[in-house]
Formats: C-alpha cells, structure tokens, sequence
C-alpha cells in the first residue's frame, strides 16, 4: 500500500525533493542547483533538459536514501518557478531554446506599453 508523499520543487536556482512519510514527517531530502545563464543585461535564462536532469536525480535520491520503491508514493505535489516559460517542439518534445526565466527583463518595455494603454486591466480580467 503506497504511504509516501513525494514533494518536487522546482526553484529559481535548484531542483528539491522531499519525501514525507503518512504522518507528514520529512523522511528524506535532496538539492541539487543547476546553471543560470546571463546572455544579455537583464536577461536570465535556464537550460530545460538541465532542469529536468536535475529534478529527476533528486527525485530519485530521495527514494534510493529512504530505500523507498516508486510504488510506495501515494502522491506527488509539484511546485514550479512562477511565470518561467519553455517552448517545446511538439514532434521531437525536446526544448526549442532555452527557458526564459520570470525575472527575465526582456520585455519589460512591451509590459510598459500595455499598463500605459491600460491592457493590464484586462489582462488581469481574462486571467
């Protein structure tokens, strides 16, 4: 009968994993941080396959540290880095480019011209 709870996080800097047992106890962690790339001022990016990479192999540590099988989860609770956008090609499903990261600046002058137009507004409605 699967009595784990499997936790992800998906941060800004690393990838974490914790595995809590049926009362809520953290049984195992892991942490493990991968690249940030700065290509431009104000622009901040993260390679997709690193992040995946990197989310698998805590994930599996957790399990391999609690000698706990995949089959012993009963749930997984996912996290993610806010608005960080991936574009992913639909036939070979692998990352186009690399993910554009929520503190990324480049389009800080088009949000500009949307709040001046009043667009944020409406943005803000519909979502």
């Amino acid at each position: 009968m699967p009595r784990f709870i499997l936790a992800l996080d998906q941060g800004t800097t690393s990838s974490r994993a914790i595995l809590f047992d049926h009362s809520g106890a953290a049984v195992a962690v892991a942490q493990k941080e991968f690249t940030q790339y700065f290509p431009k001022s104000g622009w901040v990016e993260h390679d997709a396959e690193e992040i995946w990479t990197s989310q698998l192999a805590v994930a599996r540590s957790v399990l391999r540290k609690a000698k706990v099988k995949a089959a012993d989860i009963a749930a997984i609770g996912i996290t993610n880095q806010r608005e960080t956008t991936v574009v992913w090609n639909r036939r070979t499903g692998k990352p186009v480019s690399r993910a554009i990261v929520w503190q990324d600046r480049r389009t800080a002058g088009i949000c500009d011209e949307l709040r001046a137009a009043k667009a944020d507004r409406t943005i803000q409605k519909k979502t």
